[in-house]
């Protein structure tokens, strides 16, 4: 058994990775649980293990013993020790493998398809995409290849648990990444990405290159590239955003192709109303919202949209004359959904507005909501 036990002991120091003096502790750790179970003193008894020879020797009161029980016991317990140790490496080599892969794509076959999830087989470890990451455009069949997003790898018990995604906004960044070659080198970079997985991704890019147009080398030549990527988040629709450090311009380039007649930006609140004409309305908004949604999302702003017609300027509004326009664009109060918002409290703390200016400004800006309300639901019908 001598000699067995130190080839073993060898070959998982070399090929798993476990210090040969981490194995001998953990194997004289269990062959003291075994003591415990062989003899009543066990007190008494004390495990030594030769790291060069292998021998193990069983002492009672500092002299060795022979005992033909436990010999047996101990060559069971050294060989339970080296394929639990053996397991553990493996599943830790393969943790760590799979944690470093965390936020890239990762390619697998469907192994089996369940009720709240899909088995991916990723090679070395299977991965589970749940259905929350999972979403209605995609339907999958055993055997069939897929591509998500390594969202999470987590420890137990029973090994790895590697999460999969395919709703991630990084899925789409992640396949741009591999699509496009200027990304990939760093000549293009992707800024922000906005997605309502299965229906609809923005993402901005930037050039670090004037020469290269950032928004082309992401279509690619004839729509190429965008349409591969497409055609991986089955039909998934993709707009590709020119990023400017201007926001204004960041915003205008985020709802195109909805022309914008107006953006009033509040910097320090990262807000912006926008006003646009009645025909443009739907186009910025989008269907359900969607688009100025995403494009809220994309630039990290609270946005407004507006028609014309629906404007209502702070100043029309009963109680607010030129004085407390200002006093409240100071505050930072700039549109009336900004003074639904706040509340008589809030108001109150502005210099120069009382308890009864501030009632009756608030009042004022519900009630014109609401007449506004009116004129614009055939509008909202149709958007909605």
């Amino acid at each position: 058994m001598n000699n067995e036990l130190l080839q073993s002991l060898e070959y998982i120091e070399k090929e798993k990775n476990i210090k040969k003096e981490v194995l001998i502790e953990t194997l004289k750790s269990a062959l003291m649980s075994a003591c415990k179970k062989t003899f009543k003193n066990y007190e008494k008894y004390t495990i030594e293990i030769d790291p060069d020879t292998g021998v193990i020797k069983i002492l009672e009161d500092g002299k060795e013993v022979y005992d033909a029980d436990f010999g047996r016991i101990a060559a069971q317990t050294a060989k339970q020790v080296i394929i639990q140790k053996i397991r553990e490496a493996e599943r830790e080599s393969i943790y760590q493998e799979f944690l470093e892969k965390k936020g890239q794509l990762v390619s697998g076959v469907v192994h089996l398809i369940e009720k709240r999830a899909i088995i991916v087989n990723l090679g070395k470890a299977d991965g589970i995409l749940p259905a929350r990451e999972q979403y209605s455009n995609d339907k999958y069949r055993q055997g069939d290849h897929i591509r998500s997003y390594l969202l999470d790898v987590k420890k137990t018990t029973r090994g790895p648990e590697i999460i999969l995604s395919r709703t991630h906004p990084n899925l789409v960044k992640c396949l741009f990444e591999l699509e496009v070659p200027e990304i990939h080198d760093g000549i293009v970079t992707i800024v922000s990405v906005s997605r309502e997985a299965g229906s609809r991704t923005k993402i901005a890019v930037h050039s670090n290159d004037e020469k290269i147009d950032c928004v082309g080398s992401c279509v690619g030549m004839r729509g190429q590239r965008v349409k591969n990527i497409v055609r991986e988040l089955q039909g998934e629709k993709i707009d590709i955003v020119r990023w400017n450090d201007d926001p204004e311009v960041f915003i205008r380039n985020a709802l195109a192709p909805a022309e914008l007649s107006q953006v009033n930006l509040n910097r320090e609140g990262k807000r912006a109303e926008i006003i646009v004409n009645d025909d443009q309305l739907s186009l910025a908004i989008g269907k359900r919202g969607q688009n100025v949604r995403l494009a809220s999302k994309l630039i990290k702003w609270e946005l407004d949209v507006r028609s014309m017609s629906q404007k209502i300027p702070i100043s029309s509004l009963d109680g607010v004359g030129k004085k407390t326009e200002k006093l409240l664009e100071t505050a930072g109060i700039t549109t009336i959904k900004d003074i639904l918002k706040s509340s008589v409290e809030d108001m109150q703390k502005i210099e120069g507005i009382g308890v009864k200016t501030a009632e009756k400004i608030i009042t004022a800006a519900h009630r014109a909501i609401v007449d506004g309300d009116k004129t614009k639901k055939s509008n909202l019908s149709n958007i909605l």
